[in-house]
């Protein structure tokens, strides 16, 4: 139905509740974030926070289960006809400047309600216009698509480096394989 947002998901021809707080999206996007857990968690973790009765979900439609949980987080979008893009935010290192660009955009504190509706949250996320998250966020897009800054923008980027590069997300592991290498290659 038109303007309705979803509280349940069908999977295997039945309805199950979901977690539909933006909070627990976020949860979710972290764990996928995580280059400690393996795909297998990742996909459990989600399953296990959205679904409030995971364990009533059989094992044989967790896949579906998955399917249903990436369309309610890409907001109705079909995944398959998304392009893959290059990343350009991280919603733990945007943390604050992304929160007060949402609050912006929503009139109020998002974080100070109880629940908010994963929808309701990315449409404010959506009509961020302005503000030091739009100008970070525009600059990296420049960058990946490998467009010159202007001059006022490399003078920006260079005095907020903070802000404007994202952390690479490596395992304890790829870190020291990187530095070995780097090692190498510096002589």
């Amino acid at each position: 139905m038109i303007g309705e947002l979803p509280e349940a998901l069908t999977v295997g021809g039945k309805d199950y509740k979901i977690r539909t707080d933006y909070r627990d999206v976020l949860r979710i996007i972290q764990a996928f974030n995580d280059p400690e857990l393996e795909t297998r968690e990742k996909l459990f973790v989600c399953l296990y926070i959205l679904y409030e009765d995971f364990e009533d979900i059989p094992p044989d439609t967790y896949e579906e289960a998955y399917k249903q949980a990436v369309w309610f987080m890409d907001v109705g979008e079909d995944p398959e006809e998304a392009k893959p893009a290059a990343r350009v935010m991280d919603w733990e290192q945007d943390e604050k400047i992304l929160f007060p660009a949402i609050n912006t955009a929503a009139g109020y504190e998002v974080r100070s309600v109880p629940h908010l509706h994963w929808w309701t949250f990315m449409g404010y996320f959506m009509e961020i216009h302005d503000g030091v998250f739009a100008q970070v966020l525009s600059l990296r897009q420049k960058r990946a698509k490998g467009k010159k800054l202007e001059k006022w923008e490399q003078e920006y980027w260079s005095s907020n480096k903070r802000l404007c590069v994202l952390h690479s997300k490596l395992t304890e592991e790829e870190k020291q394989a990187k530095d070995r290498l780097k090692a190498l290659l510096d002589g």
